[in-house]
Formats: structure tokens, sequence, C-alpha cells
């Protein structure tokens, strides 16, 4: 069994560099003159002196900084190239978008699965295991380092002493030393140090809240971690959907058990002295939608209002955690009157109006004449020599029709594709379909929007900024002095700024009168 105990009579747990009481380097295995490591006080780690379960194996795992550093650098690998094309929340028809706007590179993304790379169970194991990482390596640091401080002597070895990297002694009588020892602990005072003595040795220290620095920033991040993990772990809780409201339209808000009506979509242009000069396009200064909100009634099946308002740019309607932002405004075709044309006698035989969003199958004129669609193309686009639509949005709208009137022996059919003239293909019609009128309407383009962890990644953002200033804008710095033996050893420690701690111990030792050099040791 490993032997533990100090000269000094105290037990130390096994793996302990330096002994806990004071500070004498145990078994260090032919290092006696290189400065000690003083990163966590020479306190044994629980990754370094458990090794036997598989819970200690996995501890151990998550404790390397290392592992840290290649779970983070994989993560932005995998995480680079979801940049490369928009991601699958952002397009419509994914597995049509791709291919047909980036080819065969497109295809090939689509297929590997990075148009959905940030939700993909991957990279959300390894933002997983980022969390478990910070939370094992903070743990197995900062308990030993907050007990070495905590309950640190003021009293230590002179080899403690001595081996700081930044350390001097200086020969002094018995009786020149109580004066001396007063002289240093007042002007350490005014330094803004702690002192504290005991008899002839003398701790002073400041700025001891910095060495947490660290810690909290990995709260913080934790915190920020855990925020964008519940987005997609927890059903609910983050939404961020698009939808298209015409004016009068209710429509149900994708994501979410609520309707929403477009009662009227405005849209506000700058008057001809709000221009800037030489300007003659019309801006616009401002869109709006007055909008009602409704849920529905579980028992009774009925739309209940919940609220109404304006929806405007930057200023979104809120409704418990729900958001609906102006995101866009347009005006399209809602719908097309249709003449039917007699090509024999060159007269119209009558019109029929289609609703683009929601057409009838047959449409009966006079005469007898009857149409029916065939098939209905909202977004019409060819691939692979076959019609298809795009989208559900009538962008393109594209109809194939059966007439069929007494006149005919079978009927006839008519292709009518908005801006294609095919005058050509049915040249032995006797039937022609023309455009007679458009009917527009106001489109409310809005963002449905949920985000219940957005205050836990501020709050996690916030206290990682405080841990970074902790960590950079202050220091750590001690000072051990004790006398012994007609020898005053003086040995100083800081986390960071070592020229700046040899400059203030310069000053020190000064207006001591005892004026002492302190040059840099090297390792």
């Amino acid at each position: 069994m490993e032997n533990t105990k100090c000269e000094c009579g105290h037990n130390n747990p096994v793996g302990t560099a330096l002994c806990e009481y004071c500070g004498k380097p145990l078994d260090e295995g032919g290092q006696k003159n290189r400065p000690l490591e003083m990163r966590y006080e020479g306190k044994a780690r629980r990754s370094q002196t458990r090794t036997t379960s598989l819970v200690d194996r996995v501890w151990r795992f998550f404790s390397s900084v290392k592992v840290a550093v290649w779970l983070i650098v994989i993560t932005l690998l995998l995480a680079v190239p979801g940049t490369f094309l928009p991601q699958e929340n952002m397009v419509a028809r994914p597995e049509v978008f791709y291919a047909q706007e980036y080819g065969a590179f497109g295809d090939l993304y689509y297929r590997l699965g990075l148009s959905n790379v940030y939700e993909s169970p991957l990279f959300i194991a390894l933002l997983s295991m980022i969390g478990i990482s910070l939370v094992v390596c903070s743990l197995d640091r900062v308990i030993p380092l907050y007990k070495a401080l905590k309950n640190q002597q003021t009293t230590k070895n002179i080899q403690f002493i001595q081996r700081q990297r930044v350390s001097c002694s200086q020969p002094m009588t018995e009786a020149e030393k109580s004066v001396m020892l007063d002289r240093l602990a007042e002007k350490l005072s005014r330094k803004r140090y702690r002192v504290s003595r005991e008899g002839d040795s003398i701790l002073a220290e400041k700025g001891r809240f910095s060495r947490w620095g660290p810690y909290i920033n990995h709260i913080g991040l934790i915190l920020f971690l855990l925020g964008v993990l519940l987005r997609f772990l927890v059903p609910g809780w983050y939404l961020d959907e698009t939808v298209s409201i015409r004016e009068g339209e209710v429509k149900k808000l994708p994501g979410v058990d609520y309707y929403l009506k477009n009662e009227q979509a405005k849209v506000e242009f700058y008057d001809q002295d709000e221009m800037p000069e030489g300007s003659e396009q019309s801006m616009v200064k401002e869109w709006k939608t007055e909008a009602v909100l409704y849920e529905k009634d579980p028992q009774t099946d009925k739309l209940q209002k919940v609220n109404e308002g304006s929806i405007v740019v930057n200023h979104p309607m809120k409704y418990g955690d729900l958001l609906l932002y102006q995101a866009d405004f347009n005006t399209v075709t809602d719908a097309i009157v249709l003449d039917v044309k007699d090509k024999k006698t060159k007269e119209t035989v009558g019109n029929f109006k289609v609703d683009l969003n929601n057409p009838q199958e047959k449409y009966r004129l006079d005469n007898g004449v009857e149409i029916n669609i065939l098939n209905y193309f909202p977004d019409f686009v060819m691939e692979g020599n076959q019609p298809t639509t795009k989208s559900e949005n009538p962008n393109r709208p594209a109809f194939v029709f059966a007439v069929d009137s007494p006149k005919l022996d079978k009927p006839e059919r008519s292709w009518l594709i908005s801006g294609t003239d095919l005058d050509g293909i049915h040249q032995n019609n006797r039937y022609e379909i023309d455009l007679k009128n458009l009917e527009t309407v106001h489109v409310s383009g809005l963002m449905v929007r949920i985000d219940k962890s957005l205050p836990i990644i501020f709050i996690g953002a916030g206290i990682s900024v405080i841990g970074l200033a902790m960590g950079f804008f202050w220091y750590h710095r001690r000072v051990w002095l004790r006398w012994k033996e007609g020898t005053l050893y003086l040995g100083a420690h800081t986390n960071k700024n070592w020229f700046g701690l040899r400059r203030e111990l310069e000053q020190v030792t000064e207006e001591a009168d005892m004026p002492l050099q302190f040059t840099p040791q090297q390792k």
C-alpha cells in the first residue's frame, strides 16, 4: 500500500502530490529542483485515483481535457457541412428542392442527411457528450481545488516556499525578524492582500475568487448547451415555422393547436416628402396584419377567440409562449376567370371562375358544355419529362381540362399553363379556353415561433461572460513568508501575470526597507 504520510504527521489521500497541511512535495521521482505544479494545489483528483469500476472509467474518460477538445473538434467538423446549403427547415419539399436547385451535389447532400445535420441524433449526442464532459471536468477539478484553498495553512514547509516559481531567501537575525515581518504584513495589506499570521509565518492572499472564473464559465456553457438541447429533446419547447395566410382566410398554425384569421393585410408606403431626394421608386414603410387568434374547444370542436390585434414587423402578436412575427407581404392571384370559346362559330360559350386554392372538379356552362379538371399543378414545373408542382402555392398554376358538350363525339383535352402559349397543341380542338380576368388577394407571410429555452440560453451566456471576466481581469496571488534558523524565506504564486507579481513584490520589499530582486526561474 502506498505510504502517503508526510513528515509533519499528516495522512494524505492516495495520489496527493503536495502535503495538504504543510505543502511538502511527496514522491516526486527525481524532479526535486523543478518549480512545483500548483494547478490544483497538488490535490489528488478522482479521475487519477479511482480506475477500477465502470463508473470510474467513464468518469476518467469524460474528465480528460483531450477528450473534450476532440469532441468539440468533431462537432465543429460535423457542423461545417450544414452551412453549405440551406437546412430542411428553411425549404419546402426538401426531397425535391435539393436535386432541383443544386443538381447531383444537392441530391447527395440530402441523401447523406447533411440537410438536417443540426437536428440529427449524432449531432445532438455530440452536444450531450460535450455537456457531460464539462460537468465531469469541472467537478473533477473544482472540488479538490476548493478543499485545498479552503483548508490551506499559514505555515508551509521550506521546500514548498523555495520551489515556488517566484522565491528568494534573505539572512535575518531573530531580533530583526519580528519588525520585518510586521512591515511586510503591513505593506502587503496596503496592496489589498488578506494577511494571516501564525508565529514566524505569514500567508498573504488576494483575488481567490478569480480561480472560480473558469468553473463559472463552465456552468454558463452547461446551461447554454442545456437550453440548446431542450429545443430538440422536449416537444413544444421550440418552434420556428412559417405560414402564409390570405386575407379573410382562417388557417391552422403549423406545430401548434391554434388557428389564425387574417382579417386584413395592409402595406404602407413612404410619402413623397419622406423619400430621399431623386428617388422615384416607392418604398415600403410598414407591413401590417390585423389578425384574430383562435383555439379549438376539444369538447365542442368550435373555434374560440383567445387574442386579436395587429402584427407589425418587429412587433409580434404574443399569446403565452407563442409569437407571431410579420415576415413577408405579397399580392397573389386568388382566382382566375376563364372564357370558353367555340372556334367554329367564334362565339363565347360562357365563362367560369376557378378558385386556385380550392378548385372544383366540374364546371357546367350554358348549352350543355361541361368542363372537368383532370389535373391541377399549383406551382407547375417539369421533372424528368413529367409535370409536377414545386409547392402548394399557386405561383404558376397549370391545368389539364376535359371539355365535353353535345356537339362533341368525345371530350377534348386542353392544357392551360400560366405564361405559356399552347395554341399549337390545341389547333384541332373545337373549344378554346382563354384567360379573361384575374382576382388578387393580399397574403401575409408570418413566422410562428416558440422558444421556451431562450431564457436558459441567455442566462447561461450571461453567466459564461461573468466567468470569463473573472478569469481574465483578476489574478489569484499568494505570498508565503517564513523565518527559520536565521533565514527569511519568501515564495509567491499567481495563476497568471507573473511579471506583475514580481514587480509588486519588489515594490513591497522596497517599501519595507528590504529591497529584493525577483528574477524568473527556469523550469
